[in-house]
């Protein structure tokens, strides 16, 4: 795995930590973190609802294990699962939609709501459309975005738990976690009717195509109806010409969900571009990057014979990269010498904070913003705080990005409750996102950040609402000018399309993307001795 300098996606980073184990919550067996199977989720229906099987008929579907044959038996004979057709494919991920078609026809409420939405990704008129109205109307979940419900986004655990509790007229009978205290506004906004219906251009020149493909294409073993939708939709996104907008297929939307989560395999060393080359930064410790002998500043010219040299950095990064227990062949430059090094791919933990003090000076590393920082750092801060430093250095150089709620939650340690972080614009709003949480130090704790090229994304949210603020000072190099915001969203066959819906400015209204954020104080790169860390560490010493 690497630990990227670019990021190509503002919602997760491209510097993985592994996933912790998976923690179940509540009397239904749901995972506190993470998305959750078909039939994790009939299983907790079956518990929430608690339903019994009737008959002892046989079940319709293919492939039902036997230790799930009886949920799926009680939740057949009401009806509720006629949506999967004849295979359940139970360890599929399951959409919101799906799920609250399941749980309105197991509340009596399959036929209530009026089946006419304003969302963009529900079709009025059908089940879907009205099990979207229950779940609006009884609070189950809430949309993605005012356009758009977010049918086709896997459910998690969490949002499972809170659902059924609902659906089930159980909420409020167990014990409230952190999240429950809250309270969750629905707000639904009527938009001006569609005045008709976008078509894909040239559908019919690409349906008479596809007839005759299938009627009269003589090699018939060729024809691959998946093969030719995924190309046609595979073409039509690369014709938008946006790095960050892609269409995965099956097998890479799992790995991208994996990259989310924290399942990332490859070489482990955090690598960066200098001058159109692949170099390293540095091998993580115990990393199969270490194990072969890799050192910093090493440049890495080919991988298995394939020459990096004029392709771009993500290109070159997925050259490296690959499956857990394969191994590639990489051609090295080390002080002008070059040599071939083989290194066996694993999957790799990597760091995600490290905290040290020197000097009474509290330095703050961040190597990416997942999960760990998003809900472990706080805490961290807290304890931090409590030993009084002189001054806090946060270091985002190299840190490309990741979670946008990690990276308001880092804010937050340093910035009034209610302050403005970023400012999302999208084709039709604009938000403010703003932090939840009282500051973990006082404003009279000075601040540093240090920032460099490879400094995106989440980490520029945090260093323009910083700056803007004037509570730190930047030193370090120009970031690397990532200012777009990705959303995600599944399909039924487990491809998934990545796809820019926005972009955030500081809370100044700064543009960013394309732009970077430019220092307080520049100081360059140094591969002798880190000036960088050196200068903020005299100016928290004055």
């Amino acid at each position: 795995m690497l630990n990227i300098r670019r990021t190509s996606a503002f919602l997760v980073s491209l510097t993985i930590l592994l996933q912790p184990a998976m923690v179940f919550a509540g009397e239904w067996g749901l995972p506190d973190t993470g998305d959750i199977s078909r039939g994790t989720f009939i299983r907790a229906a079956a518990r929430a609802f608690e339903l019994k099987a009737n008959g002892k008929d046989t079940l319709p579907y293919r492939r039902v294990p036997k230790d799930m044959a009886e949920v799926v038996r009680a939740v057949h004979e009401r009806d509720a699962l006629e949506l999967f057709g004849k295979d359940l494919r139970l360890a599929a991920a399951i959409t919101r939609g799906e799920a609250i078609q399941i749980a309105a026809i197991l509340a009596g409420l399959g036929q209530s709501g009026d089946g006419e939405t304003d969302f963009r990704d529900v079709r009025d008129g059908t089940a879907l459309a009205r099990a979207v109205d229950v779940a609006i109307d009884q609070e189950w979940l809430v949309p993605a975005r005012s356009t758009q419900f977010g049918v086709l986004q896997s459910l998690t655990g969490i949002e499972a738990e809170k659902m059924l509790k609902k659906a089930s007229g159980r909420a409020g009978q167990q014990r409230k976690e952190s999240g429950d205290s809250m309270t969750t506004q629905t707000i639904r906004i009527k938009l001006p009717p569609k005045e008709k219906t976008t078509v894909v251009p040239k559908s019919d020149i690409l349906q008479t195509v596809w007839q005759l493909i299938n009627d009269e294409y003589l090699y018939t073993d060729k024809v691959s109806a998946d093969e030719a939708a995924y190309k046609a939709i595979e073409g039509m996104v690369e014709s938008l010409d946006d790095p960050y907008t892609t269409f995965f297929r099956p097998v890479k939307a799992q790995n991208f969900r994996n990259q989310i989560k924290g399942e990332v395999t490859g070489i482990g060393a955090q690598v960066e571009d200098k001058s159109g080359i692949l170099t390293v930064v540095t091998p993580l410790r115990g990393s199969p990057a270490e194990k072969a002998g890799l050192l910093p500043g090493d440049e890495i010219l080919a991988a298995d014979g394939v020459s990096l040299a004029g392709l771009g950095f993500l290109e070159a990064v997925e050259k490296v990269r690959g499956p857990k227990g394969s191994t590639v062949k990489l051609t090295i430059r080390r002080n002008g010498t070059e040599f071939t090094v083989s290194v066996m791919r694993d999957v790799v933990t990597v760091p995600e904070i490290e905290i040290s003090m020197q000097e009474g000076i509290a330095i703050v590393r961040i190597m990416q913003f997942g999960q760990t920082t998003d809900t472990k750092l706080r805490s961290e801060m807290e304890k931090l705080a409590a030993t009084q430093p002189k001054g806090v250095i946060l270091d985002l150089r190299n840190n490309p990005g990741g979670l946008e709620h990690a990276a308001t939650m880092v804010v937050s340690n340093f910035l009034p409750k209610g302050s403005v972080v970023s400012i999302i614009k999208s084709r039709n709003s604009t938000e403010e996102h703003r932090t939840v949480d009282h500051p973990t130090f006082d404003a009279t704790v000075p601040l540093v950040l240090l920032i460099n090229g490879g400094s995106a994304s989440a980490s520029e949210i945090v260093a323009g609402a910083l700056q803007d603020t004037k509570r730190a000072k930047l030193v370090g190099e120009k970031t690397f000018g990532k200012g777009t915001v990705q959303a995600v969203l599944q399909f039924t066959d487990q491809s998934s399309l990545k796809i820019t819906i926005a972009e955030w400015l500081t809370p100044l209204g700064r543009k960013i993307d394309k732009v970077g954020i430019e220092p307080d104080i520049k100081v360059e790169y140094s591969t002798q001795r880190d000036e960088q860390l050196l200068r903020a560490l005299e100016l928290l010493r004055r």
